[in-house]
């Protein structure tokens, strides 16, 4: 048999498959999504399952031993210790006041690389915003609490004024919280104001709404998708951070407690438990944004 005759059988093959797929479009979505699909539900979901059941075992410190038997107990608590609930409540404050603050800065920069930045300008504003994602994230940690030290530049600069900068507390966490997710902020705001045609701002225009009314009434309920996907970004990432917490203050937040738990205690079921508390702050805001109607426009 020739080289040729061997490889008509299987290109006739390929091109039966090729055909019988082409014709069915669902079973090649499904044929592709199959892989990415099993990974997600193996991996990421089967991995929250596994948390979830641990959260509902108990530790012993005296044994140093895990009880898999069903218990509340991790729950019971979390609900009433008052020390977790101030816990719990400072963090979930403190990541409203980043996301309303990054929301705040993003959104003019935003607006300014969508609508009217020339697009040589817009394409360096997009570096910029996305440079500082490629630099250490703890070496920019490390940097602001330099910066915010007794003997940093900021008290260095205001030293001739006669004014002091807030130390390492919770003020200096709040900005470099601000700082650390400000690029989530700004890449969803901005994609969603190119997406605004220019026809619905002109047409606003036309009928005799004011800048500031078709910002209101037309820019803002439409870019709305946008914001509220970054602020799923800031607002879940500050509540589970750890690391910038540890490094600037010594104030407790949850993933503080949830690495205590883990690490030092080695109570991994009570870090379990507490672990679920962000996930079901997240269900419940994604679940009021719905609510909201902030994703009807996406």
């Amino acid at each position: 048999m020739t080289g040729a005759e061997q490889t008509r059988p299987r290109s006739s093959l390929s091109r039966r498959l090729a055909t019988y797929f082409y014709i069915r479009p669902r079973l090649q979505l499904g044929t592709l999504l199959a892989a990415p699909s099993a990974w997600l539900i193996v991996v990421y979901l089967g991995s929250l399952a596994i948390m979830l059941v641990t959260s509902f075992w108990s530790y012993s410190a005296s044994t140093n031993e895990i009880d898999q038997s069903f218990t509340l107990e991790n729950y019971v608590e979390i609900a009433q210790s008052p020390a977790m609930r101030t816990i719990i409540l400072r963090t979930v404050v403190m990541a409203a006041l980043v996301t309303a603050a990054t929301v705040i800065v993003a959104f003019p920069i935003a607006y300014f690389m969508a609508r009217v930045a020339s697009p040589r300008t817009r394409r360096l504003l997009v570096v910029a915003v996305i440079v500082p994602l490629w630099a250490s994230y703890v070496a920019k940690i490390y940097a602001w609490r330099l910066i915010f030290s007794e003997q940093g530049v900021l008290n260095w600069a205001l030293e001739p004024l006669g004014l002091r900068g807030p130390g390492t507390n919770e003020i200096a966490l709040f900005f470099v919280f601000v700082y650390l997710w400000l690029p989530y902020m700004i890449l969803p705001v901005y994609a969603g104001l190119e997406r605004i045609p220019g026809s619905l701002l002109e047409a606003s225009a036309d009928l005799g709404g004011r800048p500031g009314r078709t910002f209101l009434k037309v820019t803002l309920p439409l870019a709305m998708p946008a914001v509220i996907a970054g602020s799923i970004f800031t607002f879940s990432l500050t509540l589970g951070d750890y690391i910038a917490p540890s490094l600037i203050t010594k104030t407790i937040f949850l993933g503080n407690v949830i690495q205590q738990k883990l690490g030092q205690a080695g109570d991994v079921p009570f870090a379990a438990a507490m672990a679920m508390v962000p996930i079901a702050i997240m269900v419940l805001y994604l679940l009021v944004a719905r609510r909201l109607g902030a994703f009807e426009a996406l």
